[in-house]
């Protein structure tokens, strides 16, 4: 049965006799089979969202629909990919149709012509379930691609090719089930709407440690956690979600450009293949995928590009991998359904973005978590960590998106226009911000850094905050006005501030930072702050304290190599001489 198109309103256009689509059910539109996807039925007319170009279409033109709802295409080859919103191979595009994307073209995701190599795990005569490992591809250097049986298959192997070169669409298995001998290729196709499943959710009890000190230190964020970083125009959430792609402790990369400007997309893909993976040497685009889906591209793929994202990353998290996924930026993907939205009529909400909002992006924020796969012995972990940037207009994070965001994640790095102009970096508000993780992940940190670890963040966020406080009387009448204890509380602040929480993403040395060491940076700066603390009772001038030599070494010791852990003792030993010095003068 052919629909007719009778309404066209931008992105969306309205065809009638349609009574046996579904929602979501993808559609071609037009002799030009432009991608559509049904998302309301009412009677036999359907309102379709257009994923490409609607101009030069009217009413009378045909809608023939495939039947399946939106799916991607999931297996060796994505890697390294770089796709639209609904995983169209942007590289392919180019070479089909030139600079800028052409309608209706029709490609496969996923190389169907390509070979990979393939390594059964399993023999003929092995009984298996859905999520076993059939065999393995060795898709990059750094990645290790599993081939797993399909969800809703379960039975007896009764062939499978041992290590071949096959294409991703060659069948490499058949499996004996209850409704007969299915055949199981390298490939599997996903709706991108519908979560895949698990076994079982966990709680999370371990960070996912980013190597960026102010959020290790006071606002972690577990593996399989949520976090927002919402921010204003050029407060760094870009740069602060690139550093994270780069260091976080995140096996696989799904990075999604959702309606951002296209020269910072193109500055994305410029740089993901140029930046080295720290851990193995390799390019980071051997474990990264990248979407890209720019500001100027059609409102209705943006929309699905979250989806598209959030499906790779589940699929990887199903081989057993830790994956990070950053949406860049939510805000983008908010307007996009706000967009769609008023074309439907429907009832608008607050700040005329959809009543759904709240629930859309809890769904997507949902699918993130650390979980126990499904696979016969139930023991493979794999986990999801979401970090969405989201851009309140003029920073006003009072708005919708920034609201229904923050009841949904429970990290909150809140980025400061006037820290970033102040040039520092990672701009993120240490009095705004939260992490809901904190007080769960102290136990990881004393086990596994020290045991005194989560004190010290205790002692760094009580000083920040009594330097707030204290700034309001500084503004008024001076500094003059403080005693000499509050006006070492404003130095320890400041050194935490400028030596510890600021960092140089450019730096060889100081673009990240192990735990251990950041424990050893904190502990001097607040062993310099107690030890002064001391002398200032035993009688010791105050200006002595602040003008001892090693204040310096302390505060360019985030400069010290890895290699060079030692020189931290050093200095240790170096700051205790000095107040005790001090204090044998003062007492004399």
């Amino acid at each position: 049965m052919q629909g007719r198109i009778v309404k066209v309103s931008g992105p969306l256009i309205v065809a009638e006799n349609m009574s046996d689509v579904e929602m979501y059910d993808v559609v071609k539109v037009s002799s030009q089979k432009l991608i559509g996807e049904v998302i309301e039925l009412r009677g036999d007319k359907a309102s379709i969202q257009v994923y490409e170009e609607t101009s030069g279409l009217g009413p009378g033109e045909e809608v023939v629909s495939t039947g399946a709802p939106l799916s991607v295409e999931l297996g060796p080859g994505l890697i390294e990919g770089i796709f639209d919103g609904i995983q169209r191979p942007l590289k392919k595009l180019y070479d089909m149709t030139g600079e800028r994307i052409g309608r209706g073209v029709e490609v496969t995701a996923l190389d169907h012509d390509k070979k990979w190599t393939f390594v059964p795990k399993l023999k003929k005569g092995d009984v298996v379930s859905a999520g076993d490992v059939l065999g393995i591809v060795q898709e990059t250097p750094l990645v290790e691609h599993r081939i797993m049986v399909p969800y809703g298959i379960s039975g007896e192997i009764v062939e499978i090719c041992g290590e071949c070169e096959k294409t991703v669409v060659d069948v490499i298995a058949k499996i004996k089930t209850d409704k007969g001998v299915k055949d199981v290729t390298m490939m599997q196709k996903w709706p991108v709407r519908k979560g895949r499943p698990y076994k079982q959710k966990l709680t999370p009890s371990e960070p996912m440690v980013t190597g960026q000190r102010v959020i290790d230190t006071l606002f972690p964020i577990a593996k399989g956690g949520v976090a927002a970083v919402p921010g204003p125009f050029g407060s760094g959430k870009t740069v602060v979600q690139h550093q994270l792609a780069k260091w976080a402790d995140a096996q696989i990369i799904v990075y999604i450009g959702c309606g951002e400007r296209g020269n910072e997309m193109t500055d994305v893909l410029n740089e993901f293949p140029e930046l080295v993976d720290p851990k193995s040497g390799q390019p980071l685009m051997k474990r990264t995928v990248l979407i890209a889906n720019t500001s100027d591209m059609p409102v209705a793929a943006r929309e699905a590009s979250i989806y598209t994202g959030i499906t790779i990353a589940e699929y990887f998290r199903d081989m057993g991998y830790t994956v990070a996924i950053m949406a860049d930026s939510t805000s983008r993907w908010a307007e996009a359904l706000r967009e769609m939205s008023g074309r439907l009529e429907e009832m608008p909400g607050e700040e005329g973005y959809p009543a759904y909002l709240s629930s859309r992006l809890a769904e997507f924020y949902e699918r993130a978590g650390i979980v126990k796969t499904l696979s016969s012995d139930g023991q493979r972990i794999g986990a999801i960590s979401a970090i969405g940037a989201v851009s309140p207009p003029g920073g006003d994070l009072s708005e919708p998106v920034a609201q229904a965001t923050l009841r949904i994640v429970k990290v909150f790095w809140g980025l400061s226009a006037s820290l970033a102009y102040r040039r520092h970096f990672p701009a993120i508000d240490w009095i705004q911000s939260y992490s809901l993780y904190a007080d769960r992940l102290s136990a990881w940190y004393n086990e596994h850094v020290a045991n005194d670890f989560s004190k010290l963040q205790a002692d760094a966020m009580r000083i920040l905050q009594e330097e707030s406080e204290l700034d309001e009387i500084v503004r008024l009448v001076g500094m003059d006005a403080l005693s000499y204890k509050d006006r070492l509380t404003m130095e320890a602040a400041k050194s935490i501030r400028e030596d510890y929480l600021h960092q140089d993403a450019f730096h060889e040395v100081d673009t990240a930072t192990s735990l251990e060491k950041q424990y050893k940076m904190l502990k001097l700066i607040l062993d310099c702050y107690n030890l002064g603390i001391s002398a200032l009772n035993s009688d010791v001038e105050l200006d002595d304290i602040l003008n001892m030599p090693v204040r310096e070494k302390i505060g360019r010791s985030k400069y010290i190599p890895e290699t060079e852990m030692n020189k931290f003792d050093e200095i240790a030993r170096e700051l205790k001489k000095s107040i005790s010095d001090l204090a044998d003068k003062g007492g004399r």
